[in-house]
C-alpha cells in the first residue's frame, strides 16, 4: 500500500492554513488509564451536546497503541462531523507503562461539507496533542484554542452557514455522444465553488489521497464506484493507523456523487445525491447499523405503498437513515456480521507493504462472494492512469527545482505510473478472466470480418475512455482555451481523439477547478509567497490539478451511464412500454422478485449490449447486468431486461 505522502511540518504551519477555520461545537481531551480505559478528562461543547460514552470510543480506534500519531474521523449524532489527533508518547512514568497515549478533538456542524471542513482544525489539534502528551499539567491552551473557536450560541448544525453547493459536472461540458435529452442538458457549471485566491489546502485535506486511492485499489476502484452509485452499504475493514482508511471514504463518496445535470433525467424516488461518509465506526456503533438497516427496509415498503410517497422520498434529508453509506472500521466483528453490510472491503495488514508481491485488497459480498474488476474496468483503468501520467508530465520540470519541501512531485508520480508490473499483476488476481463467449466472439468475428470488426469495436471503446479524459490531459496548443467538451462516445477514433486537444492547463490561473463541491473545490493556488514558498505552491498547484481531474473523470462515468439508460427511458413509447409490461409478466411475477421494493417499478426498460457499451460496462460480464439491472431500478424505478453481448450464427445464439 503506497503510504501518504508527508503533510507541511508541524513548526512551522503557513498562515494560511489556520485561516477562516469553521466554528467548534465541541473540544476535548481523551486519556488512556491503564485501570479506567479512555478517559475524557478535558470537555467544552456546546448546550445540547452530550460527549461521554461516544466521542472516546469513535476517537480512538482499536490498535491505536500499536502506531505513534493518527488523524481519525467519525461523525457524531449524525449531526457533527468529529476529528482527533492521536499521539502515542514514550515516558519514563511505570504507572503508564511507559507510554502516554492522548487525543485532542473536535465537534463541527455538517452543515460546512461531508466533514465540516474540520480538516482544517488539524494542524492546530495535532500541535496540541504533541504538546499535552509532554506537559499533561497545563491545559490553558485547550482553553484558549476553544475561546478562539468555538461556535456562537446562535449557531446550530440546522442553520445555513456558508452553504455547500450541491455537486454539478465539472466546469467543462461533457456530452457522452448525441442523445435524446440534451435538450435537458445544463450548460456549463450548475453551481459556482470557487473560493477566492489567497488561501492554501491544508495538507490535510482527504482530496489528497486521491491518486492513493487509485494506486491502492487499481481497477478494483470500478466495482467500487458502481457499489457506491447504487447506494450500498460499504464497510472498509482496516488496521491502525486509520487516517488513509478514513481519506478514502471521504474519497469513494464524492466519486459516487450524482452530478446536478442529471437531476431532471432520474426517477423523483432516486436515492441520495450523495453517498454518507460514516468515516471511523466500531462496536459501538452496531446497533445504530442494525437500525439503518431497518430503516433501508422500511423505506423500500414505504416506497412500494403508494405513487404519493414520491415526493416524500425525494425531499429526505442526507443523512437520512437507510439510504448507503461508506465507513472503515478496525474492529474485525463488524466484519463478521455481514446483515450489516452490502460490501466488504479487506485492507491488506501493514506489514504486507513490503512484500515481494503485492498484496491487494479483497472485496466480497455477503456470502463469501468476491468482487472482481471486469475486464472492461481494467481498459478503462489503463486509459485512467495513461490520462494521468500525460497530466502529470508537463508538470515534472516545473517540480524539479531546488528548495521544493514537499513529499510529492509530479515526475514521481509519473515514475510510479510508469510501471507496469501494477497491472499485469492486477490481471491475474483482481480481475475476471476472460470468458469463453468473449474468447469465441473475438475469433468468430476476426475470421468473419478480416478482423476490421474487431478494430472497429476497439476503436470505439478507445474513443469513448477518450472522451472521460477530455479537457483533462495535456495537449500541444492551448489554443482551444475555454471551449466545451463535445466528444461523443461513438464515431471515428480520430474525431474523438481530437477532442483531447483541450488542456487542464487551460484552468483559471489560480488553479481553481469548478466541480461543484464545495470541501473539494476549496483545492487552489496561494498568492504572495515567498520564492521558496512559490516553488511549494506550484506543487501543490499541480497535484491539485491531478485530484480534481481524477474528480471530473468520475463525475462524467456517472453522466455516460445514467444518461444512457435515461435516453433509454426517453425513447419508450407507451404501446412499447405496454408490450413489454406483457412479455415480463412471468418474469416479474411476485414469486420471482427479489425485495418488496420491485412493487414500486413501473414499467419495463429493454437494455441491448450496445447500449451497456455505450454506458462503458462489459458486455459479457453477469456482475455489470446486475448492475444495470439495480440501477434501472433505483434511479429510474423501472425494471430492466438487459441483454448481454453473445455469438450468433444465423440468428441463433450459440453462447
Amino acid at each position: 500500500m503506497t503510504s501518504r505522502p508527508a503533510p507541511t511540518p508541524i513548526s512551522a504551519p503557513k498562515p494560511a492554513l489556520l485561516s477562516d477555520l469553521p466554528p467548534v461545537s465541541a473540544l476535548f481531551l481523551i486519556e488512556f488509564d491503564v485501570k479506567a480505559g479512555y478517559t475524557i478528562t478535558w470537555k467544552k461543547a456546546a448546550p445540547g451536546i452530550s460527549l461521554d460514552g461516544a466521542v472516546e470510543y469513535k476517537s480512538l480506534p482499536s490498535g491505536l497503541h500499536t502506531v505513534s500519531q493518527d488523524l481519525i474521523y467519525f461523525i457524531h449524532e449524525g449531526e457533527y462531523a468529529g476529528l482527533s489527533a492521536f499521539i502515542n508518547a514514550k515516558t519514563e512514568e511505570e504507572a503508564t507503562r511507559n507510554a502516554r497515549m492522548i487525543a485532542v478533538g473536535v465537534l463541527v456542524p455538517l452543515s460546512y461539507g461531508r466533514l465540516g471542513r474540520s480538516w482544517r482544525h488539524a494542524e492546530g489539534l495535532r500541535e496540541m496533542a504533541m504538546k499535552l502528551a509532554v506537559e499533561n499539567k497545563d491545559l490553558s491552551i485547550l482553553e484558549t484554542y476553544w475561546e478562539k473557536n468555538k461556535a456562537h450560541d446562535s449557531m446550530s448544525p440546522s442553520a445555513e452557514p456558508p452553504k455547500e453547493s450541491p455537486p454539478s459536472s465539472p466546469s467543462v461540458t461533457f456530452q457522452p455522444g448525441a442523445t435524446q435529452s440534451q435538450f435537458r442538458k445544463r450548460t456549463g457549471s450548475d453551481a459556482q465553488a470557487l473560493v477566492p485566491p489567497g488561501h492554501q489546502l491544508s495538507p490535510f485535506h482527504p482530496a489528497w489521497s486521491l491518486s492513493d486511492l487509485l494506486d491502492t485499489f487499481g481497477p478494483l476502484i470500478f466495482p467500487i464506484h458502481r457499489a457506491a452509485l447504487l447506494r450500498k452499504r460499504i464497510l472498509i475493514s482496516t488496521y491502525a493507523p486509520v487516517h488513509q482508511a478514513c481519506d478514502f471514504v471521504y474519497d469513494i463518496s464524492i466519486l459516487s456523487n450524482i452530478p446536478l445535470s442529471l437531476f431532471d433525467l432520474l426517477d423523483p424516488t432516486a436515492p441520495a445525491q450523495r453517498l454518507r461518509p460514516l468515516f471511523n465506526i466500531g462496536v459501538n456503533d452496531i446497533a445504530f447499523l442494525s437500525e439503518d438497516a431497518a430503516a433501508a427496509v422500511s423505506k423500500k415498503r414505504c416506497a412500494s405503498s403508494a405513487s404519493a410517497s414520491h415526493s416524500e422520498q425525494s425531499s429526505l434529508p442526507e443523512q437520512a437513515a437507510g439510504s448507503g453509506w461508506v465507513a472503515c472500521t478496525t474492529d474485525s466483528i463488524l466484519a463478521m456480521k455481514p446483515d450489516l453490510w452490502d460490501m466488504l472491503i479487506t485492507m491488506p495488514a501493514p506489514h504486507t507493504a513490503g512484500a515481494k508481491e503485492r498484496v491487494w485488497p479483497t472485496i466480497e459480498l455477503p456470502g463469501h462472494v468476491p468482487v472482481r474488476a471486469t475486464q472492461r474496468d481494467l481498459r478503462r483503468f489503463r486509459s485512467l492512469r495513461a490520462g494521468i501520467i500525460r497530466l502529470a508530465r508537463p508538470m515534472s520540470a516545473r517540480s524539479e527545482r531546488p528548495g521544493t519541501s514537499s513529499g510529492w512531485s509530479a515526475a514521481t508520480a509519473v515514475a510510479k505510473s510508469d510501471d507496469d508490473s501494477l497491472l499485469a499483476d492486477a490481471v491475474d488476481k483482481v480481475v475476471e478472466p476472460t470468458t469463453w463467449a468473449a474468447l469465441a466472439y473475438s475469433g468468430f468475428m476476426w475470421w468473419a470480418s478480416a478482423g476490421e470488426q474487431r478494430r472497429s469495436e476497439e476503436a470505439e471503446e478507445v474513443a469513448q475512455d477518450s472522451s472521460l479524459l477530455a479537457d483533462l490531459a495535456s495537449a500541444p496548443s492551448p489554443r482551444r482555451r475555454g471551449s466545451s467538451v463535445s466528444g461523443g462516445v461513438s464515431g471515428h477514433l480520430a474525431k474523438n481523439i481530437a477532442v483531447m486537444a483541450d488542456s487542464v492547463m487551460s484552468l483559471p490561473a489560480a488553479g481553481q477547478m469548478n466541480i461543484g463541491d464545495s470541501d473539494v473545490a476549496a483545492i487552489e493556488a496561494p498568492s504572495q509567497q515567498s520564492e521558496l514558498g512559490d516553488a511549494v505552491d506550484h506543487t501543490e498547484e499541480e497535484r491539485a490539478r491531478v485530484e480534481l481531474a481524477i474528480i471530473a473523470y468520475f463525475r462524467r462515468l456517472t453522466t455516460q451511464m445514467l444518461t444512457v439508460l435515461g435516453d433509454l427511458v426517453d425513447s419508450i413509447e407507451d404501446g412499447d412500454d405496454e408490450e413489454m409490461d406483457e412479455t415480463e409478466t412471468t418474469e416479474d411475477s411476485p414469486l420471482n422478485q427479489s425485495d418488496d421494493g420491485d412493487a414500486c417499478l413501473v414499467g419495463s426498460l429493454h437494455v441491448d449490449s450496445d447500449a451497456l457499451a455505450r454506458m462503458g460496462l462489459d458486455v459479457w460480464s453477469d456482475a455489470d447486468v446486475a448492475f444495470v439491472k439495480e440501477a434501472t431500478a433505483c434511479y429510474f424505478a423501472r425494471r430492466a431486461r438487459v441483454e448481454s453481448k453473445a455469438v450468433e450464427v444465423c440468428g441463433l445464439r450459440v453462447c
